[in-house]
């Protein structure tokens, strides 16, 4: 039974269109070997076409017969020979290509029955099938030599721990042919590892077999063909459904197997083979002599890996031969998206760039910061200093006091001494007084001393109260001197701010002697400085009334301004001074005159809850 016919293009025997310009086709007469199904043969099929057509000028009609035996059942040769001379009654055809084992086994049996005189392709086939002995006239070999020795130095290159490799090569007449070279060529490795051929299965027992191989196992297929049941299957399918049952990796010895499964190396390059055959071809219908046209045989290519397989069976890439090339490697981030990557890459820059010019500015913002309160910190001395001037009366009046005291009393202990009239108990009591009177001294020289000190910013938690009791100590004298009479009306609880006590009293103290120098006109009976506290929610709020004359109207809106000033002699930089404390501290101040006449200053500080309030009071203090 004929297996198949194909006609790729006008049959030999029909008519000619009756256009007499068209060049007249050349006919190529194609020995299959096998139906479809055999990844090698279809693949160097196609290309040859394409590749021929390619080639030549002339158009070119192709007749493919398959002449290979389908298992047990096929027609005999006899009437294979017969059908295809039928087919080229009246006309020989141009070329005739034989691929592979069969096909070329078939031309060779009847060559003198079929165009003898045709110039024929033996294609696609191992050295070793045409043996030694020469070739006809008109036949040309394009033939390749199938290394398998090499691919098992390959597996156990890549994998050493391999201890059994299986061969796949079927049980038809192909795969008793490899056997029996291969048995010859695989045996210098029998005491590196075991060869064991799988020859003698039907296809699911195949599958099962391979699918429970021994760990440290590799698979070889040659081939398949027919199962030992006698059942022809198209290599194609049995090498994927290995591949899909094996629990060993698959090695093969053409590149066609490549990104089907096998896991590569150095095997035969088909694209190389299928070029050959073509351009060999085109010169043959060119008209070129069979016997001058003499290619040796294809070798295996360069060492080349399917990276799937590679990571499947976790063989490390190190281990590959030098130069080896590898193959569908999963597109990395780049391949597969590389317009958001570079979006992502600018955007990044962009953002790096925006982050540097804000760490940038924060940095000076900082610098700044530290600057303004470097400065601050100046400018509070240098106003402590002026306004510790103006105190130097109060200072003297009130060190006097204990002084003198103290001079008394020392006196008064000598002269008790001198006269020998001095018990011991008096003796106590005028020490007992002397030491009050030089903590009192001490004292007043420390509270001066600390306004006098340079001092940097230092928040912590305080209570106004215990500023306002410090400040008014200091004033206390001027205060008695100029006859002004003094009012609190603090609220009970303490309004504990998060601030600098010697700041704070800084600006209580500034406010204070403004007052007193505001009042210098005023009568001495309506002369009155009254300082009280008030807490909200989230605020406390410290004012600083008196009765004196009042803001003029010409500094409305710029009391706070630099060199601004009501004074006589007054710079205009106690109230900035104020003010940018008071800022540092993020409260608020403002002064307004009072409807009965005098002025009010009022500072607003955030308010902080402490809950121990009495170490705020002391940490004031």
């Amino acid at each position: 039974m004929l297996t198949a016919l194909v006609l790729l293009s006008a049959a030999p025997g029909e008519a000619q269109s009756p256009i007499a310009q068209e060049p007249v086709a050349q006919q190529v007469l194609v020995l299959q070997s096998v139906d479809r199904g055999n990844l090698i043969l279809d693949y160097f099929t196609n290309n040859f076409r394409v590749e021929l057509d390619r080639l030549v000028t002339r158009p070119v009609n192709f007749l493919q017969i398959t002449v290979g035996r389908a298992g047990l059942v096929g027609a005999s040769d006899e009437v294979m020979v017969e059908f295809i001379r039928s087919a080229y009654e009246g006309r020989k055809p141009d070329l005739v290509l034989a691929i592979a084992g069969p096909a070329t086994a078939f031309a060779r049996r009847y060559r003198s029955q079929l165009f003898p005189d045709t110039p024929l392709i033996f294609g696609l086939v191992d050295r070793r099938v045409l043996g030694t002995g020469p070739l006809g006239e008109n036949d040309v070999a394009i033939t390749a030599i199938n290394d398998y020795p090499r691919i098992v130095e390959d597996i156990l290159r890549l994998l050493p721990r391999t201890r059994q490799v299986y061969v796949v090569a079927g049980s038809g007449p192909i795969g008793r042919f490899w056997r029996k070279v291969l048995d010859t060529e695989l045996r210098p490795f029998g005491g590196r590892v075991g060869i064991v051929w799988l020859d003698d299965l039907s296809l699911r027992g195949l599958l099962d077999r391979t699918a429970s191989l021994p760990a440290d196992s590799a698979i070889i297929f040659v081939t398949f063909g027919t199962d030992s049941s006698g059942t022809a299957y198209a290599d194609e399918r049995v090498f994927s459904e290995l591949h899909a049952h094996a629990n060993a990796p698959l090695f093969a010895g053409q590149s066609v197997y490549l990104g089907h499964g096998a896991v590569g190396g150095s095997t035969i390059p088909i694209d190389e083979l299928t070029r050959t055959a073509a351009g060999a071809a085109a010169r043959l219908l060119a008209g070129a002599i069979p016997k001058s046209i003499n290619e040796p045989p294809q070798l295996p290519g360069p060492p080349t890996y399917d990276w799937r397989e590679l990571q499947r069976w976790e063989i490390a890439e190190s281990r590959l031969p030098a130069g080896s090339v590898v193959l569908f490697r999963s597109p990395g981030l780049w391949e597969t998206h590389k317009v958001v990557v570079l979006g992502s890459i600018v955007a990044l820059l962009l953002q790096s760039a925006l982050i540097f010019g804000l760490l940038y500015e924060r940095r000076g913002r900082q610098q700044a910061e530290s600057d303004s309160q470097r400065h601050l910190a100046l400018a509070a001395d240098a106003s402590r200093r002026q306004t510790m001037s103006a105190l130097t009366t109060s200072i003297a009046h009130e060190l006097g006091q204990p002084l003198s005291s103290m001079i008394h009393n020392a006196e008064a202990l000598q002269a008790m001494i001198d006269a020998d009239r001095a018990p011991t108990a008096t003796m106590k009591e005028i020490l007992t007084d002397i030491r009050a009177q030089s903590v009192q001294a001490a004292q007043i020289i420390e509270r001066h001393r600390a306004m006098l000190r340079s001092h940097q910013v230092h928040k912590k938690p305080i209570d106004v109260h215990a500023v306002i009791r410090d400040g008014l100590a200091l004033v206390a004298h001027d205060l008695k001197t100029r006859e002004i009479q003094t009012g609190l009306g603090l609220v009970s609880s303490p309004c504990i701010v998060s601030g600098d006590s010697v700041l704070l009293q800084q600006v209580l103290v500034n406010l204070m002697m403004n007052a007193i120098d505001a009042m210098a006109e005023t009568p001495k009976a309506r002369r009155r400085l009254t300082i009280s506290t008030a807490m909200q929610t989230a605020d406390v709020q410290v004012s600083v009334r008196d009765s004196g004359t009042g803001l003029p109207p010409d500094i409305d809106g710029t009391l706070f301004t630099p060199f601004v000033t009501t004074k006589p002699h007054g710079l205009g930089v106690g109230l900035t001074i104020v003010r940018t404390i008071v800022d540092a501290h993020g409260g608020t101040i403002d002064g307004r005159n009072n409807p009965d006449g005098g002025a009010t200053f009022t500072i607003t500080l955030p308010r902080v809850e402490v809950l121990d309030s009495r170490s705020a009071s002391m940490g004031a203090a």
